[in-house]
């Protein structure tokens, strides 16, 4: 399983600064076949500058959670770092 893509991202208006929150479509590839599977996430800065990072799926998914989590969250972070999130 491997995330190919995220698409259609979406910066949701938080009054909370240190909060970010998102959602997207990500394109997974599982066994040769591609999924999209709608998500929402956010990125939680604490104090000592730390970034929390917290995934939710709205669809349905036949893959194991954890696995997938664990992906969405590498390449959110990805992203992220490489500031190809909206601001």
């Amino acid at each position: 399983m491997t995330v190919t893509d995220i698409k259609n991202i979406e910066r949701k208006d938080v009054p909370i600064y240190y909060r970010r929150v998102y959602s997207g479509i990500a394109a997974i590839e599982v066994a040769g076949k591609e999924q999209k599977l709608c998500i929402n996430w956010t990125i939680e800065t604490s104090p000592w500058g730390t970034k929390e990072l917290s995934v939710t799926i709205s669809d349905k998914i036949d893959y194991p959670l954890i696995p997938l989590i664990r992906e969405l969250k590498a390449k959110i972070g990805r992203l992220d770092e490489e500031g190809k999130l909206p601001l």
